[in-house]
């Protein structure tokens, strides 16, 4: 019996104590553990073999991979790819090798930060895995599919996690606030709405931000008379680190749409103006740069192609830099797509493409068909290097041959265009 587990229960971080014991209890990531999900059958049935578990921080993956353990009833070891290696897996290997043999029990592995491991530590627990010697749970905040090993991957089934929504933070601060075993329940506390969605706000998706900055917000404030811990946005922004959004819910969505509206209008000032205004608030500068990046496909188009790469850029930039550098390529960006030349005619051909492929229309011209799996032979493909680049030729089914979908406008690089597809 460990005498000192309730001492380090109590002061572990509220975020700790508040994790999920159970899949009932278990917050968010409905389209993976819903009811009637592949996953939450799995568990339940204990059917689940090895898997992956990706996603930002914050979102569930090491409390869901604790409760599939207790759930299944089976050891449950948890390694740290940072501070483990080979020697540790193996290790863990043999005790779960005689847990199955003596006991009849499997063992789960939680390799969190599964991505750090190289070639030759992934390697070792390859045949574990293949052999169903241990379950092997990988946690990564990473993209599976470029940072770890094809062996792996083959091995488990992964299982992407989603930042979470502003009503599963919600209903995350409501428990802690209510739990009086694990939270804040025994505290008299008042939190109004406004407070609420703030925290919602800071916390981004990342659950562990939002409960440890509740926390701090409590732990630091004294009560008042009547004893009761007022929380404020102000509490809640010292608490997190980030600042107040000064601006109301209203406000915010309508800077947007004059932020979107400047670039489609090519005002500079204006663009540049309300993009630093809405990050001035607290906006997710990212937000912004994803903005630009529709806009310049979508009003500048192929009318200057490389302004898409440039707000691609701006965006990896803003990555990179973070604040405040990061302002400086994003500016750049936007200041390019307000001054390039404007065409939706890339917009305007999705939708109307879009359209055409809803109403069915499969039946592809004869000479366009596959050859590999064709019985009859196919002739009268007319192959347009045979002809300098380019042959008049139907390419879209007989049904809607004359449909013109893309546009092209007189403005910018796109005025050359017209010519290439003999669209004038």
């Amino acid at each position: 019996m460990d005498i000192f587990a309730s001492n380090r229960s109590q002061n572990s971080p509220l975020a700790d104590r508040m994790r999920a014991r159970s899949l009932d209890e278990f917050i968010g990531q409905e389209h993976i553990v819903g009811a009637g999900s592949l996953l939450r059958r799995a568990i339940k049935a204990d059917r689940l073999g090895s898997c992956i578990f990706y996603g930002p921080p914050g979102v569930g993956k090491t409390t869901l991979a604790n409760i599939i353990a207790n759930t299944t009833d089976s050891d449950y070891v948890y390694l740290n790819a940072v501070s483990s290696g080979v020697a540790d897996a193996k290790k863990v290997i043999e005790q779960a090798k005689d847990n199955l043999a003596f006991y009849g029990k499997k063992t789960y592995l939680l390799l969190d930060e599964c991505h750090r491991w190289n070639k030759a530590q992934s390697d070792s627990v390859l045949s574990a895995i293949e052999k169903g010697e241990i379950i092997f749970i990988g946690s990564t905040t990473e993209n599976p599919y470029t940072s770890m090993t094809k062996a792996i991957i083959s091995r488990c089934r992964v299982f992407q996690f989603r930042p979470h929504s502003n009503d599963d933070i919600k209903k995350g601060i409501l428990r802690a606030l209510s739990d009086k075993e694990r939270g804040f329940g025994n505290y008299l506390i008042k939190l109004d709405d406004k407070v609420i969605e703030h925290l919602c706000y800071v916390a981004n998706g990342d659950m562990r931000v939002a409960l440890n900055s509740l926390e701090l917000a409590v732990l630091t404030t004294d009560p008042d008379i009547n004893g009761q811990i007022n929380i404020t946005t102000d509490i809640i922004s010292q608490s997190s680190q980030k600042p107040i959004l000064s601006i109301d819910e209203s406000d915010y969505y309508d800077m947007i749409s004059a932020f979107c509206k400047s670039l489609r209008g090519s005002d500079p000032d204006a663009a540049v103006f309300y993009a630093l205004r809405l990050i001035k608030a607290g906006c997710d500068p990212l937000l912004i740069a994803r903005r630009l990046i529709v806009h310049s496909a979508e009003d500048v188009g192929l009318a200057d192609p490389n302004a898409l790469n440039i707000s691609v850029n701006a965006m990896i930039a803003l990555e990179k830099l973070g604040l405040p550098e990061g302002r400086i390529p994003l500016t750049e960006a936007i200041i390019y797509v307000c001054k390039a030349p404007k065409s939706n005619s890339v917009i305007n051909a999705l939708y109307a493409a879009d359209k055409a492929a809803e109403e069915g229309h499969n039946k592809v011209p004869n000479y366009l068909r596959d050859t590999n799996f064709k019985t009859e032979k196919i002739t009268g493909y007319k192959y347009p290097h045979d002809f300098g680049g380019y042959v008049e030729q139907q390419y879209l089914p007989e049904s809607i041959k004359d449909r013109v979908f893309y546009i092209p406008t007189d403005n910018g690089d796109e005025a050359n265009y017209k010519d290439i597809w003999r669209k004038s």
